[in-house]
């Protein structure tokens, strides 16, 4: 594996709010810091939705000689509002790129499932249930396809225009895209019980196609099954307009299987060829751990993140930050370390 990575959240906007209320510029160099020197991390995929969060982060990474992913993730934006967004990005990329990083532009994220105009849905909650209806999904592939690769290419062109370094897009597989215009494979890819029979199978697949492949996003949320569920472990908690409320019932947390299904994923990437792997994530902020309330109010447990955050306390091994590792911290330290 060439590039080393976990994904870094700036905090995601929705309809107006943003996910990671407190966004101290400190805490952030101190959190990549981490990730360089305690995860042996050699990149971080920057993520968010506010372009200010997103260059200041990048920076900071660069500082520390982290290859940085620049990765604008727009939710619930018409075509027009994220063209607005990536064009402010690219340019952003571009001169942390002139400055001597080494930066990769991520032109999005899951556009079909996060954003309208290509599934049937008028939220990301409906769309992202279609992917509990295959036949359903079969059905309309075609079409997505045809959608996100039109977008994609008037995206990819308007980025070029203004970032001279290499483009990428965080895929997931129904979108089926056109890597032509990419430098960089990218896909989201979590296993769930459904394909775990073959997934090694589909890694080695996608890096046959000849193109650099990254892994966007991986891994699992901390509680017992999570990992049979993929990407839909954040399924049991509940939401209003401002953000996760509670759990939908009580689950029984285990560290140490989301630590052994992350050292897996990675070990099936290693051996399939991947060039880059992106764990997600390095804390999920809006998904606080509550050791001292009701079971169900206790939202780490959903978190794909690696530490878990507090909102009332510091941590005990690092004793300046409002975090907690887990189990997959270590693992995933092990892992890239050797």
């Amino acid at each position: 594996m060439r590039a080393k990575g976990i994904s870094y959240d700036t905090g995601f906007v929705k309809n107006g709010a943003i996910s990671r209320k407190h966004f101290d510029p400190d805490a952030v160099r101190r959190e990549l810091r981490i990730i360089r020197d305690d995860l042996h991390c050699t990149a971080v995929r920057v993520m968010g939705g506010d372009a200010d969060r997103i260059e200041l982060a990048a920076a900071h990474a660069a500082e520390l000689g982290l290859e940085v992913w620049f990765s604008p993730y727009p939710l619930e934006l018409t075509a027009d509002e994220m063209l607005s967004l990536f064009a402010d990005c690219a340019e952003r990329a571009e001169r942390l790129r002139r400055r001597g990083a080494e930066v990769v532009f991520v032109t999005g994220a899951e556009l079909s499932l996060m954003n309208p105009g290509f599934l049937p849905g008028d939220s990301t909650d409906e769309r992202v249930a279609l992917l509990r209806q295959p036949d359903r999904v079969r059905e309309q592939i075609g079409e997505v396809s045809a959608r996100v690769n039109e977008f994609l290419g008037t995206a990819v062109a308007l980025v070029r225009e203004r970032f001279g370094g290499r483009v990428t897009y965080a895929s997931v597989p129904l979108e089926r895209v056109d890597w032509a215009l990419f430098d960089i494979m990218s896909v989201d890819l979590y296993r769930s019980a459904e394909i775990a029979d073959r997934f090694a199978e589909g890694v080695r697949g996608l890096v046959a196609q000849g193109k650099p492949v990254a892994i966007t996003e991986f891994g699992a949320a901390c509680y017992q099954g999570a990992g049979d569920r993929g990407a839909l472990g954040l399924e049991i908690v509940e939401y209003d307009e401002d953000g996760p409320v509670r759990l939908n019932g009580e689950y029984a947390r285990d560290e140490d299987g989301q630590a052994r299904h992350v050292r897996e994923l990675l070990e099936a990437f290693d051996a399939g060829g991947v060039d880059s792997t992106f764990v997600f994530t390095f804390a999920l902020y809006d998904h606080v751990h509550r050791p001292d309330g009701a079971p169900r109010d206790d939202l780490d447990l959903a978190s794909y993140g690696i530490v878990k955050v507090y909102e009332d306390r510091l941590g005990a091994a690092y004793p300046d930050m409002p975090w907690e590792p887990k189990a997959a911290f270590t693992t995933l330290a092990e892992y890239y370390r050797g």
